[in-house]
């Protein structure tokens, strides 16, 4: 065996020498990546439609090759199109020319608007360009760009390629090509002349002319036709007579109440400038037009957005940015142990009815000017209040509060789509007072303070919260009931404190009423209407049931004792709760007094002593933030899969369990688990007909199997559970905890926390404003886009801290749309939509503008006899005669005869801006016997450039 493996461990090599030099190895990776891409061969396609170079798909790729050490990229950009099947045309494919050198010829895509140089010079569908790697290297000296087009030359010869290859020399801004395309017995020269002036000779046609005739050197007579196109470009820069259309924002009027670009509530919108720069009229049989957009215009929407996204990124606290804490005066008061002694056993303070709602706005200001002057406030009083007054409606009336949500005109209306997209963007409903204060504090942000303003709002409102809390007001503008989970963490918190508001307000008016009030009679009239709804196999009926019960707690609450915090009333407890639990036995419990009932259940009975079965009065179960769910969950997951572990987890969560049972105990004495069962869990309460002794069908029912595992979760707590009425229960639900938990969380917010919560809010009102704003406009494309933003702001808003970069897409998306929009309003106001009385040339003008926004360059129906050509032509005309000082046309009419008018006609326009001309032939090159091949020149002038781009084919066959 190891005789056999010696052979096979020697290893033969082969040394290739055929590729010694750096210029063949640069020549062999470009034939390498020539194939890699399978540009080998001729790949005819279609002939090239009309306006296919600026509405059709272009794609790139790249690679990098290198010469020695100086590396370069070899790019290939090709128009993405369909081949026509090839079956039947393989044996013509020998003498057809290359597709690059038919579409020298092609007239279709002249002077396309947006296309990369090369295509526009040449009219090619596809090429390569070999170009330095770096920005700011480049190819200087003659000899290195003619060994460059030697390299190009041979690896078109060796591959059979047929796609043209470029070499860029020169700096980059010059945008200097050289380069050739080969075919059978073809070959195409593409060169190139780039100066700074126009020499006098070439400024005019017949100068080109001679240049086109000298290198094709053609010695036919007469010569083939010369076909030329030409484009003059005229810019116009000046428009006279017309203004931009926004509104500056009106500063004063938000202190007025006046409807002004401050209104709060609303975000502004629009450019502050006009976001229309140039428009190129070009002055040809056709016409066509271009719309020169300014660069970056400032719009308010994105700017409202931008800057309040910037404050994400701001570190102070507020405490920092205001000085001195707002609370520090009620610190040193709570440190003082005296002070805090006999602040226990004063009696409370009782609630003065006639105390003004109004004031509540001014109170948190008082505790502010105590350790700052009043000129020291970022805020004024004036903006201040008004801020207040928006955000706290209720403020500014004597009438009670409720906390249900304002309606305003202004917003959409409940249950569109408008109104719904808080759920997809995990912000607040847009008539809530989150939504209210994320725009309030945008606008303070931008126009009253910045940081500081944001800052001492935040402050206000923090403390307008805690006077709420104490005295009982709740917080308008805000659902009622739990926190809604759709919606932002802050709106989250602000629900969770009104509902401690409610617990805290019901319990003290509790105290204000006879305790000895009857609740059972106070609730029969309802007995039989809740006792009807309810059946005993129905889940969803007991559902219905604990709903009503959840309502009747509160009003039971009204009239009855608060809870007992802890056990104050122990004689009464043991001689009701606690002896019947040591006897054990529901003979004993049933000599109890029956409470907390809520009413008749009516249609089931107690099942050992045929006592009709009475629904208890329960507590609410919690209501929880995200956060706090998110916080138990923590808790529950770190107990571990252990016995004991799962014992705990099922003890922490059957707290409302307990307390209802203990509810169910109080208010039916005599009562087992199955009666519980049967009404708190109908599905586990399993009957079935049976034949008794007597051989009559009876109903027989037992606890489900769940129910009679050994050590059930259900009987432990049944067992533990005394016969406790709601009322005397701990409470689950300590709002005076809670409230305090979220007081705290606002107190410690930073400015930064503060937007990284409302910029949800933000982004939401922005799109709702781009949609009004988009739907007096009717602009296809800016629905799609706002589509789109809606779909993206959806995905990145519901994860809990989303990235900057993401968030930055957004807003740029949504300035974006603002910029598009103030383009169309730009247009309309130019080309007087609004104004044209015929119905049929307001339509052909708004057509005209619609594809202005759309598409790179618009062909004018009619040219300069049509509606769009004689506006063009008149802005012109104003321009010029303002250029000389002139009047304008109008006053002209009244003044100059038309004979004069139209010997005038000239001048209109100014100097051409820029001249193209295309110059085409078809040939034999080099001799006259050889093929007719096409020939073509591009040149361009303008004031400081000229440019000659030139493609020449020759015959190989005999040369």
């Amino acid at each position: 065996m190891a005789a056999d493996s010696e052979p096979e461990s020697e290893v033969f090599e082969i040394t290739d020498f055929t590729t010694a030099s750096e210029w063949e190895r640069f020549i062999s990776k470009i034939e390498e990546v020539l194939n890699d891409w399978k540009l080998i061969g001729n790949s005819l396609g279609k002939p090239l439609e009309k306006g296919i170079f600026t509405s059709g798909t272009w794609e790139e790729k790249s690679d990098e090759i290198s010469f020695a050490d100086f590396k370069f990229s070899i790019t290939h950009h090709y128009l993405v199109q369909e081949f026509p099947d090839k079956e039947g045309k393989d044996e013509v494919l020998e003498d057809v020319i290359p597709q690059s050198m038919q579409d020298l010829l092609c007239m279709n895509n002249d002077f396309p608007p947006r296309a990369h140089c090369l295509v526009r010079w040449y009219g090619l569908r596809e090429f390569v360009v070999i170009a330095p790697a770096a920005n700011n290297d480049a190819v200087l000296s003659e000899s290195k760009c003619n060994l460059l087009l030697s390299s190009v030359s041979v690896a078109l010869g060796n591959t059979g390629c047929q796609v043209p290859l470029f070499v860029q020399i020169h700096q980059k801004w010059r945008r200097t090509y050289v380069g050739e395309c080969q075919g059978p017995g073809v070959r195409t020269d593409f060169e190139m002349v780039h100066l700074r002036k126009v020499p006098n000779q070439y400024t005019h046609l017949s100068g080109l002319l001679d240049i086109f005739k000298s290198k094709i050197g053609c010695t036919l007579t007469p010569l083939p036709p010369v076909s030329i196109a030409i484009r003059f470009t005229y810019v116009l820069q000046d428009w006279q007579q017309y203004f931009w259309p926004q509104q500056p924002p009106d500063i004063d009027a938000l202190v007025g109440g006046e409807v002004g670009g401050l209104e709060f509530g609303k975000l502004p919108f629009g450019a502050c400038e006009d976001p229309i720069s140039d428009l190129d009229p070009i002055q040809a049989p056709h016409w066509s037009v271009r719309v020169r957009k300014a660069d970056n215009p400032q719009c308010l929407l994105g700017d409202f957005v931008t800057e309040f996204f910037k404050i994400c990124r701001r570190k102070e606290s507020t405490d920092e940015i205001l000085g001195r804490s707002t609370f520090e005066e009620e610190g040193r008061e709570a440190a003082d142990i005296t002070h805090a002694l006999s602040k226990l056993t004063e009696p409370a303070p009782v609630p003065i009815h006639k105390l003004s709602v109004s004031n509540m706005v001014h109170t948190a200001k008082k505790k502010i000017r105590k350790q700052r002057g009043v000129e020291e406030s970022p805020l004024n009083n004036d903006v201040l209040n008004t801020i207040l007054l928006f955000l706290f409606p209720d403020a500014a009336s004597e009438k009670p509060l409720d906390g249900t949500s304002s309606t305003d005109n202004s917003n959409p209306p409940l249950e569109s789509e408008e109104y719904n997209l808080y759920n997809q963007f995990k912000s607040a409903p847009s008539d809530s007072l989150t939504y209210k204060l994320a725009l309030c504090l945008c606008m303070i942000n931008f126009y009253h303070g910045g940081l500081k303003g944001v800052a001492h709002l935040w402050q206000e409102f923090v403390l307008e919260m805690r006077f709420r809390w104490e005295n009982n007001f709740l917080i308008p503008g805000l659902a009622s009931g739990p926190p809604d989970l759709r919606c932002c963490l802050l709106h989250q918190k602000l629900q969770m404190l009104n509902c401690c508001i409610e617990r805290k307000k019901a319990r003290d008016e509790g105290r204000k009423t006879s305790p000895s009030d009857n609740v059972t009679n106070t609730y029969s009239g309802d007995a039989g209407k809740s006792g009807d709804q309810l059946g005993p196999d129905n889940i969803k009926d007991m559902d219905k049931e604990k709903g009503e019960v959840g309502k009747s707690w509160d009003s039971w609450s009204d009239s009855e004792e608060e809870f007992f915090e802890c056990l104050s009333d122990t004689e009464e407890l043991k001689g009701n709760g606690q002896e019947s639990g040591k006897k054990g036995g529901p003979k004993e419990m049933a000599s109890l007094k029956p409470e907390g009932r809520l009413h008749q259940h009516g249609k089931l009975n107690l099942l050992h002593n045929g006592e009709p079965l009475y629904i208890p009065v329960t507590q609410e179960p919690a209501p929880m933030t995200e956060d706090l769910l998110e916080e138990q969950s923590e808790v529950l997951a770190k107990l571990g899969t252990s016995a004991e572990g799962a014992h705990l987890r099922a003890r922490m969560q059957s707290a409302c369990l307990l307390s209802d049972m203990e509810s169910f105990k109080a208010a039916n004495p005599g009562c087992f688990l199955e009666d519980f069962v049967r009404w708190y869990s109908p599905r586990d309460y399993i009957e079935e007909e049976v034949i008794d002794e007597k051989g009559n069908m009876v109903l027989k029912g037992e606890l489900s199997a769940r129910m009679k595992i050994p050590s059930n979760m259900w009987v432990e707590a049944w067992e533990t559970a005394k016969p406790i009425p709601a009322r005397r229960q701990r409470r689950l639900f300590d709002d005076t905890r809670e409230a305090e938990k979220v007081l705290h969380y606002l107190a410690v917010q930073k400015p930064a926390d503060l937007a990284r919560h409302l910029l949800p809010c933000v982004i939401h009102a922005a799109v709702l404003k781009v949609k009004e704003e988009e739907s007096l406009e009717n602009i296809s494309s800016v629905k799609k886009i706002i589509k789109q933003i809606i779909s993206h702001s959806s995905k990145v808003l519901h994860f809990p801290n989303p990235e900057d970069k993401k968030l930055e897409e957004i807003i740029h998306q949504i300035t974006n749309v603002e910029a598009i929009i103030a383009r169309a309003r730009s247009l309309k106001a130019k080309f007087g939509t609004e104004k044209c009385e015929q119905e049929e040339e307001k339509e052909d003008l708004e057509r005209f503008v619609s594809c202005l926004l759309e598409q790179p360059e618009v062909l004018v129906v009619g040219a300069g006899r049509g509606h769009a050509g004689r506006i063009i032509h008149k802005l012109f005309v104003n321009a010029q005669r303002a250029a000389a000082m002139a009047p304008p046309e109008e006053d002209l009419k009244r003044m100059v005869p038309p004979e004069e008018k139209r010997q005038n006609l000239a001048a209109d326009f100014p100097p051409a801006a820029g001249r193209e001309l295309i110059l085409r032939t078809t040939v034999p090159r080099p001799a006259p016997y050889s093929r007719a091949l096409p020939q073509r020149m591009y040149s361009v002038l303008t004031k400081e450039d000229f440019r000659l781009a030139g493609a020449f084919s020759s015959d190989t066959s005999f040369f």
